[in-house]
């Protein structure tokens, strides 16, 4: 549950916001600096004052910049998060050419230097083509029966290569102090189940193009033209018939529904075709009697197919699986096929840097040696310390609103503060960094380095099993910009990357600061009070605490914002998934909500003095909204509609905004503008 899709931080942001302040401070007091022109936070420059904030805040507070910052040919969408994802990489290349070139400082920089060196030698890439999975495609054609399939599927996945489902230990949602295993469904290439079920052209286009790829990529391991077409036509109907099979998106995020804790041998009794006991044993995960299923339906289904499906098909399957997820680690010839089809899917019109790949790809799979430097370089504790001051003040401000709710009865609001008052920060980067025992990383075998990376995962996700839940691992990387909750351990999250501006700066006055990271704060509080967040009790067990009339109160309220969602249009015919972005809706409207109250508790938020114009309270609101400033390729847009819980940044900006009183009063909003709603029409939850 974030606050935005994953996107990362950067070097010269940091260094800058660190090292070459626009001012510095003489007795509590900021002084520009000599020669310096003073910063401005809120920016006149980059609004359209011709658009009237009450018809569209988002085009007011944006529109100069969206007109002046076009999407680079290499990226799909450009906006805040995308600029600071550029300085992220750039730090992170900075970091790791300097460990390239040294050989003395032990085995942190030899392993990141010579994993980052693998990756950039396209000479040694292009000389070994496919080499480096020949072994595992010879494996695969000795394949010759169902029970050789469900070995070698076994193999594949303790070897890091996962395939037709997921598997992983996560801590029992109804007893979150005990590890268990965990099966998921999975085994398609497409970003949801509609793009192979839906009819309409733009999901019929996209088949087309994957079903060309498929024959593109069956080529270059040396497959003739017929055999590429047959074994695209197998992989096509495959992944149709285990797409019927899952579970939808909106489906999935009731944590009741994906609850599922069955005994193995009751489970295998569900799937004639597959003894769980044996795979489980054969994964690694010995002793096991118990396991946790997202969808039992899955499973069956699945069951049913490995059944029907003739074996030459399941070893086309088991190869392509191999052949895509090797892909962007082979010779030139397999990325830009790879390339060739993620144009289509996404719109993006030029490859992304080899060394922004190679970068992110390091920070993904070692990310806290990666993290270690990064942190050591580009974060100060004074930021962590300036953090848990907001944090504190935030949550000083939900207490009030909790406290204060018409809706909510006295027994259930006692409840909701003890899970408040429970939430866990993390702040900046881990406590304690993970080492990569065993992990070798070779300086001229770059997929043989991913393959080291991805074991060492699954064994160390395995390793899980038997343990203490580890409540102090974190899900993110410290040169991520984005924000965190996790339902089961009750926490919230915020990496080093996200401590700068839009979000933060030490200069920066306040109003900016809440409308910024204090609004990110406020979104991950108020996602332990979702719809799906609200159901986990606060030492993260999936237990009801509700009274049934408050839990009815909390739905109508949660079904209007719903439903203004649903009234979004975003591309010709597409509109918002209102219930699919609805966790992230509601945490919006709430931490706004938050943010707003704790900040007129400060000195600024009792005033009445503009800066550049702008009294704080529309500075508070400029600042929320400038956020999520950004372009998107409409093909990129489609995509997120149907996959991504998060509305368009239109609409994150403009929907919570038309719900909160103070902001009609900031700038005198009234009927007739676009945006108004009568004030009893107004969704007020948290």
């Amino acid at each position: 549950m974030t606050v935005a899709v994953s996107v990362k931080a950067t070097a010269s942001t940091a260094s800058r916001f660190y090292l070459n302040k626009p001012s510095y401070t003489i007795e509590g007091s900021k002084v520009p600096r000599p020669g310096v022109p003073p910063r401005k936070f809120i920016d006149p420059q980059n609004m359209d004052l011709s658009v009237k904030p009450g018809d569209n805040f988002y085009q007011y507070a944006n529109g100069n910049w969206i007109r002046t910052n076009p999407i680079p040919a290499s990226k799909t969408s450009w906006g805040s998060f995308n600029e600071l994802r550029e300085k992220s990489l750039d730090a992170m290349k900075s970091l790791l050419e300097d460990a390239t070139k040294t050989t003395t400082r032990g085995r942190l920089y030899q392993m990141v230097g010579d994993y980052y060196t693998s990756g950039m030698d396209s000479v040694t890439l292009e000389k070994r083509g496919f080499d480096p999975i020949k072994s595992d495609l010879a494996r695969i054609d000795k394949v010759n029966n169902k029970a050789l399939f469900l070995d070698e599927l076994a193999y594949q996945r303790t070897q890091g290569n996962g395939m037709l489902f997921g598997f992983g230990v996560t801590p029992d949602r109804k007893n979150v102090n005990k590890y268990l295993p965990q099966l998921a469904q999975g085994g398609t290439t497409l970003p949801d189940r509609d793009y192979y079920l839906k009819n309409d052209a733009r999901s019929q286009k996209i088949r087309d193009a994957y079903h060309d790829n498929l024959v593109s990529m069956f080529a270059l391991i040396g497959e003739e033209p017929t055999q590429a077409s047959q074994d695209a036509d197998v992989i096509m109907r495959m992944e149709t018939a285990i797409a019927k099979a899952q579970m939808p998106r909106v489906e999935m995020r009731d944590p009741y529904k994906t609850y599922n804790k069955l005994a193995v041998a009751a489970f295998s009794q569900k799937t004639p075709g597959i003894s769980w006991a044996d795979q489980l044993i054969k994964y690694g995960a010995k002793g096991q009697d118990t396991v946790l299923v997202q969808s039992p339906a899955f499973f069956h289904s699945l069951d049913s197919l490995l059944t029907a499906t003739p074996i030459e098909d399941l070893r086309t399957y088991m190869r392509w699986n191999i052949l895509k997820n090797a892909a962007p680690y082979l010779s030139d010839a397999f990325v830009q096929q790879n390339f060739a089809f993620t144009k289509v899917l996404t719109g993006q019109k030029e490859q992304t840097p080899r060394w922004q790949r190679v970068s992110s790809l390091i920070d993904g799979t070692l990310s806290d040696l990666l993290g270690q430097l990064y942190v050591q370089s580009y974060f100060k504790p004074e930021a962590k310390q300036r953090m848990l001051a907001l944090v504190d003040n935030l949550e000083a401000s939900y207490k009030d609103h909790i406290k204060n709710l018409d809706w909510m009865s006295e027994d259930t609001k006692k409840k909701a503060l003890v899970k408040l008052l429970a939430f866990k920060r993390k702040i900046g980067y881990p406590d304690k960094w993970k080492v990569y025992e065993g992990v070798v990383i070779s300086r001229n075998d770059f997929y043989g380095n991913v393959k080291a990376a991805n074991k060492w995962q699954y064994n160390h996700v395995l390793g899980r099993l038997g343990k203490p839940v580890d409540r102090t691992e974190w899900g993110m990387t410290p040169p991520t910009v984005n924000a965190q909750y996790s339902p089961v351990n009750n926490d919230i999250s915020f990496p080093a990357a996200i401590l700068q501006f839009p979000f933060f700066d030490f200069d920066a006055d306040d109003a900016v600061n809440y409308g910024g990271i204090g609004a990110v704060i406020g979104h991950e509080m108020t996602h332990g009070f979702d719809d799906s967040g609200r159901q986990y009790d606060a030492d993260g067990t999936l237990r009801d605490w509700w009274s049934k009339d408050d839990a009815t109160k909390f739905k109508e309220r949660a079904d209007k914002v719903r439903d203004q969602f649903f009234g979004f249009k975003v591309l010709d015919s597409i509109k918002v998934n209102g219930q699919l972005t609805l966790g992230e809706n509601l945490a919006d409207l709430g931490g706004l909500a938050i943010a707003y109250d704790a900040f007129k508790k400060t000195p600024q938020g009792k005033s009445k003095t503009k800066i550049d114009g702008f009294t704080p309270d529309q500075r508070f609101f400029l600042s929320w909204a400038q956020v999520w400033r950004s372009n998107q390729l409409p093909e990129s847009t489609a995509q997120r509609i149907m996959t991504d819980p998060h509305a368009p940044d239109v609409y994150r900006v403009n929907g919570p905004l038309s719900n909160i009183d103070a902001w009609y009063q900031a700038f005198a909003i009234q009927p007739g503008d676009t945006m108004y709603k009568p004030k009893e029409q107004r969704i007020k939850v948290w």
